[in-house]
């Protein structure tokens, strides 16, 4: 029984322990600093970064010393064989005068010799099986084309940090515009269900008028037309809301069905974004982002072309080895008794590139092309970037500016709607003047929130603008 006890309360622990991992209370900042931690497009960029340093000490070992070992075994499944003209018998009997002093055949030299041949003589060299090893140590003295890869290595590491910076802060504004999307479904939400609540009343309240003879049936249905399209509404903004909160799990790198608790409301956040300081913020295009990318792109270019240039360049390396070999009619070659003959080499590689039909020079001046493409793209992304920033700024102060707006035309619907329900149960005004009152202060009431969404939506545009870094 105590067992059984102690089994279901770890279950129950454990459960207890996995159900607060799957659950997350964050501010919007919270937010923004969990995702670029854990989102998968900064994770990517992370590793790519470790890639690329991976990849810059490869093309740096390639003018380091290599050592390479090598062992060839060979097993003559049928030998090959040396004929000689019949004219060699003076030689051929020179050979078996020198057998009778020397035993060629244990020396791997001839197997076995015949006897005097009539026409020719054919004669199997070497022995059925052989082992040669060998250790080399090459050294690459001069390359233009490496000189070229290791400052194109650098590079390629500047891209992959530079990626991950353009990274943060598409991560930063995916997440303040998902964080903002799942308030605004909140906060619609709310305001439907304070709505539906005045209308159900609205139309119990002239139901029991109907039901007492004092206004006409046409009156209800009206209400009851316009209840039912905010229960419509209502319904989708709540499904809006589920779909809004796995949208910023994603942003968030988390799984789909993990529990996130927004601490922040959609009004305090409004009041938190709204900073006329940024529109005065001095743009300086030599930091941003795209802008280092652009010229990181045109270094990228520039050694590209010095890579086919380099080409023209003689190349210029040096090796040494050392081997043995051995050699037996059968597989003898971990014997104590095995004869093994050591040798040696050392040399000196010049390549020189002489003539290729003007194919080197196609390649050069294509790669030339390329970086006179890359100045004029760079040329360009400095004239939208500039566009970009002042674009962002005015789109920010018209946010803020609609958002005042939107404010106080709330506040004069919300009066407007009040006197006309109290004019409609008066009898001093009819069920379609409430209905317009209605849909212009449901009309007021989505433009408040849309309203805030914006400010907080431009805000973060403008940072990415201005290229103000992830805190």
């Amino acid at each position: 029984m105590r067992k059984y006890i102690y089994s279901v309360f770890v279950i129950f622990f454990m459960g207890a322990i996995q159900a607060q991992e799957k659950e997350l209370s964050l501010s919007m900042q919270e937010a923004v600093n969990y995702a670029i931690k854990n989102n998968y497009d900064n994770k990517t960029a992370v590793n790519n970064i470790e890639a690329a340093k991976k990849r810059k000490w490869e093309t740096t070992t390639m003018g380091l010393p290599q050592i390479n070992g090598k062992v060839d075994y060979q097993n003559w499944l049928k030998q090959q064989v040396s004929v000689f003209p019949a004219g060699f018998a003076d030689s051929y009997s020179q050979i078996r005068q020198l057998s009778e002093f020397y035993d060629l055949s244990s020396l791997g030299i001839i197997k076995e010799i015949p006897d005097a041949p009539t026409e020719g003589l054919a004669v199997p060299f070497g022995t059925k099986q052989s082992v040669n090893a060998s250790v080399t140590l090459s050294q690459l003295i001069f390359d233009g084309s490496y000189l070229v890869g290791l400052q194109s290595a650098k590079t390629y590491l500047k891209i992959s940090e530079q990626a991950k910076e353009k990274t943060e802060l598409a991560t930063r504004e995916a997440v303040i515009n998902a964080y903002g999307n799942v308030l605004v479904a909140q906060k619609t939400i709310d305001i439907l269900e304070k709505n539906k609540n005045v209308l159900q009343k609205n139309v119990n309240e002239t139901q029991k008028i109907y039901d007492n003879g004092l206004t006409e049936l046409e009156n209800v249905e009206q209400l009851q037309i316009t209840l039912g399209n905010i229960e419509n509404n209502l319904n989708n903004a709540q499904r809006l809301k589920i779909i809004g909160l796995q949208m910023l799990n994603i942003a968030l790198g988390t799984d789909l069905n993990t529990k996130v608790t927004l601490t922040d409301n959609l009004e305090s956040l409004t009041l938190s974004n709204t900073n006329l300081s940024l529109l005065t913020e001095a743009f300086d295009i030599d930091n941003h982002i795209d802008f280092r990318i652009a010229q990181n792109d045109r270094e990228s270019k520039r050694l590209l072309m010095r890579l086919e240039q380099s080409k023209a360049l003689p190349t210029l390396s040096a090796f040494i080895n050392y081997g043995a070999n051995a050699n037996s009619d059968s597989f003898t070659f971990f014997n104590g008794d095995q004869k093994w003959f050591d040798y040696s080499l050392f040399g000196v590689s010049l390549n020189v590139p002489i003539f290729s039909s003007l194919g080197r020079s196609a390649k050069t001046a294509r790669a030339r092309i390329e970086l006179e493409n890359a100045d004029i793209k760079l040329q360009e992304i400095t004239q939208k970037l500039n566009l970009q920033a002042e674009r962002a700024k005015s789109d920010y102060q018209l946010s803020i500016e609609n958002y005042e707006t939107a404010k106080k035309n709330l506040a004069l619907s919300e009066r407007i709607e009040k006197k006309q329900q109290v004019k409609f149960f008066e009898g001093i005004s009819s069920s379609f003047d409430l209905l317009q009152a209605q849909n212009q202060l449901y009309t007021q009431q989505n433009n408040y929130v849309q309203s805030m969404l914006n400010v907080i939506a431009k805000k973060a545009t403008l940072e990415n603008a201005l290229n103000i870094p992830v805190k």
